[in-house]
């Protein structure tokens, strides 16, 4: 299949590149290059260098047959204080996308969504059925393209799959995160453990939970591209399918620390700081629903493991 990659040259994007090309696909990565880097995509992915708003002559030039959207600005505090880059990129750049399919009458996609459209839950494990009230400007931008991908589906015959994850991390086919701006957990243990920087914040440890650290839940990046594959043939013309990735266990930050420290044979220093407004207690998914229609199951819900091949990319890096 011909598959376009919207923002292949990210974290997420740059390992489902890579598992489309090992599952025989035939792949070109769109993306501006702002967050991503040229050289995590993948051997034999072609390489636009151009961003959702520009889509069109290169959708024309491709004439995919599917599109993987990940491209995306998704900083949750920057969101809050740039909003306009938000909605224009997020919205008005997948809406520019969208538009370019329909050109060329493709009208298959998978599209990044992300937890935190749900917001604060009130219960766990969170379903797909749960409310959607994000917090924050990021979470509202995806939320009002999984509404759009609704609309495409019914009134022009899009056959959607909005993937909601959770927290991801790991590392596959050599590949790991690197941001410019780092704010997840496990990679900023490890840039404590490599010497990047001196140490770490745990914002809060006063929780209602059993080490008083937040718990969160982890899927492998690997899992997630696995889910990717699955869900690209899945819906039907005229039909848009939600499902959340994760791997149903919550971890702590105090678990993760000490999984990190086990893993790297380094302290990791720690300071404790107040808790961060709207952090929640506890965000564990149900993948019920993915795991019963198209037969997921996460292959990596080792905690040490995840962190374990997070280390070896990024000591090679």
């Amino acid at each position: 299949m011909r598959v376009l990659v919207a923002g292949g040259a990210g974290y997420i994007g740059s390992v489902v590149t890579a598992a489309l090309l090992s599952d025989g696909h035939e792949v070109t990565v769109l993306d501006d290059l702002s967050t991503g880097h040229a050289d995590a995509v993948p051997e034999g992915a072609a390489l636009a260098e151009v961003s959702l708003h520009d889509s069109a002559p290169v959708l024309a030039d491709v004439r995919p047959e599917a599109v993987l959207h990940f491209a995306a600005r998704s900083l949750v505090g920057v969101s809050q204080q740039q909003p306009e880059d938000y909605w224009s990129t997020n919205v008005g750049g997948s809406l520019a996308l969208l538009e370019s399919m329909r050109a060329v009458d493709c009208r298959r996609i998978v599209f990044s969504s992300t937890a935190a459209t749900y917001g604060e839950p009130d219960a766990l494990p969170i379903r797909e059925d749960a409310p959607t009230r994000p917090t924050n400007t990021y979470g509202a931008s995806k939320l009002a393209v999984d509404h759009m991908l609704t609309s495409y589906a019914v009134a022009h015959g899009f056959a959607a799959v909005s993937l909601r994850y959770f927290n991801v991390a790991g590392a596959a086919f050599g590949l790991g995160e690197r941001h410019a701006t780092e704010t997840h957990l496990i990679p900023l243990a490890l840039q404590v453990a490599a010497g990047q920087r001196g140490s770490l914040t745990v914002f809060g440890r006063d929780y209602p939970t059993p080490d008083g650290t937040c718990i969160r839940d982890y899927v492998h990046v690997a899992d997630l591209a696995d889910a990717h594959l699955l869900a690209l043939p899945a819906p039907s013309a005229g039909e848009h399918r939600v499902y959340n990735l994760g791997n149903g266990t919550g971890f702590s930050v105090q678990e993760v620390l000490d999984a990190a420290r086990e893993v790297t044979g380094h302290a990791i220093p720690t300071t404790d700081g107040p808790r961060r407004a709207g952090d929640p207690a506890q965000l564990v998914a149900s993948s019920d629903r993915i795991r019963a229609e198209l037969g997921w199951t996460p292959r990596h819900p080792d905690l040490v493991g995840i962190v374990s091949d997070a280390w070896t990319v990024a000591q090679a890096r």
